[in-house]
């Protein structure tokens, strides 16, 4: 079947590409090469990733295109799997395997029970320093820029949770481990953390992000597979729809009236059942809701006012 493309003779860029990419980043790339790539494929403007990935890591990197960029920070919010390889006995400056090694420490008398053992005193929330080595600010400079200078400044430990760490397999002295958890945890970190834990330190010797919100490993494509879609006039079909990321939120369905006045940001009231110009379908009290109209077309994110009992349009789709 043509595509719009084919059928009316338009380029890619005479379209709003309003979607999201889910990119398999492959390893010694920055995020932002691959946001980089995408927007120079696929000719559209608003581009952005929802989450960095260090350059020597791979694996699930969403890619925000058109409206899609202004849903980034709820892919952001989302937990996220990693598979990970922890080498003990070395420590690097940066945390990771590109780092420079700065302690080496026998690592011969940690055994499995010990190391899983330790491994369940990372589960749940924990407090995490971040890496010198970040793109985190200190009096608006980034930490890695101080870090490349040799400047190393107090970082506050910050909150994060572990919802699940597994020990995937034990090759002394390196552990396959899988980790599932919130915004914010950096997998050097904890790496060197449970090499401390464990004192011997350790750094990340190799990470693969298997998962960041409803975006999965095994349907992620390639930059091959995203030039050759390109070429072929095929990038509509691999785009994920903006509402992708909210599928976990209730609906809410808008008759006319309703949805003129989510369109128009005024907030819908979360006593009412139905309205004259069709029916409504309302979730029930939480901290968001995506909307619909009777049509299914997205028009929206809302948020909950508890005080007032109302869904206040936050981000609108016309």
């Amino acid at each position: 079947m043509l595509t719009c493309k084919q059928e009316i003779g338009l380029r890619i860029s005479d379209f709003s590409m309003d979607g999201i990419l889910n990119i398999n980043k492959p390893p010694g790339m920055t995020s932002y090469a691959v946001v980089a790539a995408v927007k120079r494929l696929s000719h559209e403007r608003h581009v952005g990733h929802a989450g960095t990935l260090d350059p020597a890591a791979t694996g699930v990197l969403p890619v925000c295109l058109g409206k899609a960029t202004r849903l980034s920070e709820f892919v952001m919010e989302s937990p996220k799997t990693y598979r990970g390889e922890v080498e003990l006995g070395i420590t690097t400056d940066t945390g990771d395997a590109p780092g420079t090694i700065v302690r080496r420490a026998d690592a011969s008398s940690i055994d499995r029970e010990a190391l899983v053992s330790t491994l369940g005193a990372f589960r749940g929330g924990i407090q995490q320093t971040p890496p010198m080595y970040s793109a985190l600010k200190h009096h608006g400079s980034p930490l890695y820029k101080l870090a490349r200078a040799g400047i190393t400044v107090e970082r506050p430990t910050r909150p994060v949770q572990i919802y699940a760490l597994e020990l995937l397999s034990w090759q002394p002295p390196v552990a396959e481990i899988e980790v599932t958890c919130s915004r914010g945890t950096y997998m050097r970190s904890l790496a060197q953390d449970i090499g401390e834990a464990l004192g011997c330190g350790g750094h990340l010797r190799s990470l693969t992000r298997t998962r960041c919100g409803p975006f999965d490993l095994e349907d992620s494509i390639s930059l091959e597979e995203l030039e050759a879609a390109t070429a072929e006039g095929r990038l509509f079909e691999i785009l994920h729809p903006l509402d992708t990321v909210l599928l976990r939120w209730p609906a809410l369905i808008a008759g006319a009236q309703m949805a003129d006045d989510i369109r128009h940001g005024r907030p819908v009231s979360a006593v009412i059942e139905e309205r004259d110009s069709g029916s409504v379908s309302l979730p029930k009290a939480g901290d968001h809701c995506r909307a619909y109209t009777l049509d299914g077309c997205f028009l929206g994110v809302l948020r909950f006012n508890a005080e007032r009992e109302e869904w206040q349009p936050e981000k609108v789709f016309v």
